[in-house]
């Protein structure tokens, strides 16, 4: 048993510690909707890999980092509104890559794999991939965690105290886009933002610190994976979609704590 759920098991904690301090930053600067429209974008990567015959990861990786890219700029004009932008790119981009697995008749595609996640089928190879790329993202984190935080509380604030703002908030997308593209066979495309959103939300409920709900949040989703696995395993449930109620489980059993001042 232990053999065949360590890599699943590994990869999905490797998602979610890296999950706590980038959901944090979701959390504070309301950027769920952001994560959502790079996930449905990752499906669309998903499905030109299979039709380019390139590396699965490598192709997601590209597509989210485009949009990423693309919505970085597309938020500078102002004929249209932020959210009604990526309501536009999000739909879009899932419905051609739904169609664009759809027309692949030579390839054979659990589409629901994509979409809600199929973690069982990880292999070592995806867990150190796993692993390496959130060892990265934790390091520029860190690295990068005041200026983050700046520009999180008050962008023009922290453009006079010197912190490149437009840099650093491309720097925050490039890593998120980076997240959703690895996190994919975790909880798939449709469920990615809540393994962001749901433990963030609830560390917040236990922190006084900035510092303290990102390693909150980060634990509160390694025990979401944990708790998501073992009920996927003993009542033969869809692993992903498992772990999202228990992620918000806890989340509901957070709220019975009173939250710090």
């Amino acid at each position: 048993m232990i053999e065949l759920l360590l890599p699943s098991l590994l990869a999905g904690l490797a998602v979610a510690l890296v999950s706590g301090p980038m959901g944090a930053f979701v959390v504070w600067r309301r950027m769920a909707f952001f994560g959502d429209t790079l996930a449905h974008g990752a499906l669309l990567g998903a499905a030109l890999a299979l039709a380019l015959d390139v590396n699965l990861y490598l192709a997601v990786v590209v597509a989210c980092l485009s949009i990423a890219l693309a919505l970085t700029g597309l938020q500078q004009q102002r004929q249209i509104a932020g959210d009604t932008l990526l309501g536009i790119v999000a739909h879009t981009t899932l419905a051609l890559g739904v169609i664009s697995l759809s027309v692949q008749q030579s390839v054979q595609v659990d589409l629901m794999a994509y979409l809600f996640g199929d973690l069982l089928a990880v292999t070592w190879n995806d867990v150190l991939a796993l692993w390496a790329g959130a060892a990265l993202i934790i390091a520029l984190v860190v690295w990068q965690w005041r200026a983050l935080l700046s520009i999180t509380v008050n962008e023009e604030l922290a453009q006079v105290e010197g912190v490149p703002v437009a840099l650093t908030r491309l720097l925050l997308m490039l890593l998120l886009a980076l997240l959703i593209a690895g996190a994919i066979r975790t909880v798939g495309v449709l469920l990615i933002t809540s393994l962001l959103v749901i433990p963030a939300a609830g560390a917040r409920r236990l922190s006084s610190t900035p510092e303290q709900m990102a390693m909150r949040a980060s634990v509160l989703g390694l025990l979401s994976v944990t708790l998501g696995m073992a009920m996927s395993w003993y009542a033969d449930t869809p692993v992903g979609p498992s772990i999202v109620v228990a992620a918000a489980t806890l989340f509901v059993l957070t709220l019975l704590r009173r939250p710090p001042s």
